[in-house]
């Protein structure tokens, strides 16, 4: 078992962290309210945005493999100025927003259960993830985020452990049963933005980057770059696969135990996994609150490395978690304020859960140029050069640029009608 170690190390790579990043705190929040709300009525959403997920962080992760640049450096050098600083700024709020809502998530969490003061909890947590990206370099950060992944199976063992109708599970996986009311398909909205979100368009680029950096920043021959595009399509398609099966053990749970029990109505993570244990039992209520702690701890650093690493790229500056703190004042400086500032909204009136809507808001509004952004630089020749994207990932990722298109037109009409 020692032995097998290292080789898990190896294999898995930032596709698999990405996708794991991607079921923080506030995203297991939403798919709760979506299992507790609906049932098992829309499950069908993670089959149906995983596709379009995959297609996306292939693009994302090619173009940082090939250009040895991140998503902000080739917007750059590609766009108009004003675009990409309205991008980076809109990323910019809608991370340190996420990240209140998950550092607040993981402080209820222990509180409910270790007892204690919550806030006490959420500020540790707030300079921990500070302190561990300035001062730990990335070869050594890297494992312990690949680690974390494993804990998104505590969601999976909870699940596990309550009485699941599987047969109409699977009926509700493949044939949904739509609903033409203004709650549900706000819903299927905050799913999509919750699973399609820009912030990982800008780790996921950054880290092959980092992993080209490590291996002395070349791009390498043809046949290197060939080679290293197919371990690329390997560990995104995990990545989003795995993510992706997470969110709808979730729903599931949510669905089976909240939805069944007469919980429709979720407001947090913590208050899902405080939901859980008179009905699921002390178990699957632990593994469900462990789990809030655990991906907070990866979700963080992502959601605050990926604000860095845009708003670096934008104006020229130096970055990387690779680089000593001196090296990359302004990088390492916007990871603090963003985390800082995210742990500081906790203690304002400020209502988590409104404010992790309007971050989903903005995400959905900004995920759409940018991934508009992404697909024309990933076809375009004079940026991938015999490396542009293939024909299946072309249809997937613009018609996943279409769906957040209309998702956002959904959100916007449900705002102002």
């Amino acid at each position: 078992m020692i032995k097998r170690i290292p080789s898990f190390l190896r294999h898995v790579g930032p596709g698999v962290v990405t996708g794991a990043a991607d079921d923080d705190p506030s995203g297991i929040a939403t798919y709760t309210q979506a299992g507790a709300q609906f049932g098992t009525g829309l499950v069908w959403t993670v089959f149906l945005s995983l596709p379009f997920m995959i297609a996306i962080q292939l693009v994302s992760a090619r173009i940082g493999r090939v250009t040895g640049k991140g998503v902000a450096a080739n917007l750059r050098d590609h766009t108009p100025r004003p675009f990409l600083l309205a991008m980076v700024a809109l990323l910019v709020v809608a991370n340190t927003i996420n990240i209140a809502a998950d550092i607040a998530a993981m402080g209820e969490a222990v509180r409910l259960v270790a007892g204690g003061e919550a806030h006490l909890y959420a500020v540790g947590f707030g300079l921990a993830t500070v302190l561990l990206q300035v001062f730990v370099p990335y070869r050594r950060l890297a494992p312990v985020l690949k680690w974390l992944t494993l804990t998104l199976f505590s969601y999976v063992l909870a699940a596990l452990l309550v009485e699941v109708p599987w047969g109409r599970v699977l009926h509700d996986l493949f044939i949904p049963q739509l609903q033409w009311t203004s709650a549900y398909w706000m819903t299927i909205v905050a799913v999509l933005g919750t699973t399609i979100s820009p912030y990982l368009f800008f780790w996921q680029a950054s880290q092959e980057v980092e992993e080209l950096r490590l291996r002395g920043g070349k791009r390498g021959a043809d046949g290197t770059v060939r080679r290293d595009l197919r371990r690329v399509k390997r560990d995104t398609i995990v990545g989003m696969v795995f993510s992706n099966g997470v969110a709808f053990f979730v729903i599931v749970l949510g669905a089976v135990v909240l939805n069944a029990g007469g919980v429709t109505d979720v407001q947090s993570a913590a208050q899902a996994a405080q939901a859980l244990r008179p009905l699921a039992g002390p178990w699957a209520f632990a593994l469900f609150a462990g789990g809030i702690v655990s991906t907070g701890l990866l979700a963080v650093p992502v959601l605050a490395s990926s604000a860095a690493y845009a708003v670096a790229e934008a104006f020229g500056w130096a970055e990387g978690l690779e680089r000593q703190w001196f090296e990359a004042r302004g990088f390492y400086g916007i990871i603090a304020v963003a985390t800082l500032v995210g742990t500081g909204l906790i203690f304002t009136p400020v209502n988590p859960m409104k404010a992790l809507y309007w971050s989903a808001v903005i995400n959905g509004v900004v995920a759409v140029p940018i991934m508009a952004g992404l697909m024309m630089l990933a076809t375009r020749t004079e940026v991938m050069g015999s490396f542009t994207a293939g024909r299946k990932t072309r249809w997937f990722g613009w018609s996943g640029t279409a769906v957040m298109a209309l998702a956002a037109l959904m959100m916007g009409w449900d705002l102002i009608r």
